[in-house]
């Protein structure tokens, strides 16, 4: 079976970073994909976006942390995850999100400035060498989002 998912997209808000008991760091981030189509009848230009619950792990999630801020394009891929969770009343609640581990590729797709642009392109995302990290359950609401485009 494959679970593999692929986004581009703009950050919505700055990654929000914190650590496990280990130390390893967990980021967790929106992003924004957008479809745009003309409408048929009036010819307006219409569009549409989805927010998408990414969560990033290890060494990974520290250079997310770094260097991308809110709108910051970025190319994602990794793999669905839904996890449980209980509100502060008890209830059960489900987040379905795309977690990225050793096996995934967070890549910065943002233009450099001109005077950088004898550095290496293309920012990081090459898959992990250390083990898998374990997602901590958490005690948490989903992320709010506002309904404010930030590009």
């Amino acid at each position: 079976m494959l679970n593999e998912v692929n986004i581009i997209g703009h950050l919505g808000n700055d990654p929000e970073i914190r650590y496990q008991p280990s130390g390893d760091a967990i980021a967790t981030m929106s992003i924004g994909c957008s479809e745009r189509w003309r409408d048929k009848k009036s010819g307006e230009q219409k569009e549409k976006t989805e927010w998408i619950r990414v969560v990033v792990f290890g060494k990974l999630a520290e250079n997310v942390g770094e260097y991308l801020k809110k709108g910051s394009l970025v190319f994602v891929k990794g793999k669905f995850r839904t996890r449980k969770w209980q509100d502060q009343s008890g209830q059960d609640k489900y987040s379905t999100e795309v977690t990225v581990g050793m096996d995934g590729i967070v890549k910065f797709l943002d233009k450099k400035p001109q005077s950088q642009s004898t550095q290496q392109q293309g920012g990081w995302g090459q898959p992990q060498q250390s083990q898998q990290r374990q997602q901590a359950q958490q005690n948490e609401p989903p992320m709010d989002f506002d309904d404010d485009i930030p590009f």
